[in-house]
């Protein structure tokens, strides 16, 4: 079978996947990427910081710093992090996974924002338990929406 690439983008954007798609993902939609990644575990609030501009220009490059409080020993240590905004089109958007050889659990890196948001920041210890922290942003120019 043969299949075109416009005939492949027709099918994503109809999907609401297609990289220039205007969707975005709501609130509901990020917590039910959450339940996705805890199951029904109860995530509690600290040990995870995440720094984002409260007030971002323009949303296609935005400096993301995320820390987690942990000693990262052999058998306390931070096993990944994943960070979901709510008003992206996919709210997935980015994961990390460490070790105990990683020395500390910190991120920092550069993700594109649609709108403005709250962006969670969950993270799974190795005793299995889930802590979380977020950071709501102004986006004054959306990143995912613009034509190319």
């Amino acid at each position: 079978m043969n299949i075109q690439r416009r005939d492949c983008l027709a099918l994503l954007t109809a999907l609401g996947l297609a990289p220039h798609s205007t969707s975005f993902a709501s609130p509901d939609q990020a917590r039910q990427a959450i339940h996705a990644l805890v199951g029904d575990k109860k995530v509690q609030a600290g040990r995870v910081k995440i720094d984002i501009p409260p007030l971002i220009e323009n949303g296609n490059s935005v400096v993301m710093t995320l820390n987690v409080e942990s000693p990262m020993t052999e058998f306390d240590y931070v096993k990944s992090v994943h960070v979901l905004a709510e008003g992206n089109p996919l709210p997935n958007i980015l994961s990390a996974y460490f070790t105990p050889r990683s020395g500390r659990a910190y991120v920092l890196s550069r993700v594109r924002l649609a709108e403005n948001q709250r962006v969670w920041a969950i993270a799974q210890m190795s005793d299995g338990s889930f802590w979380q922290g977020y950071a709501d942003t102004l986006v004054t120019t959306s990143a995912c929406t613009e034509e190319r």
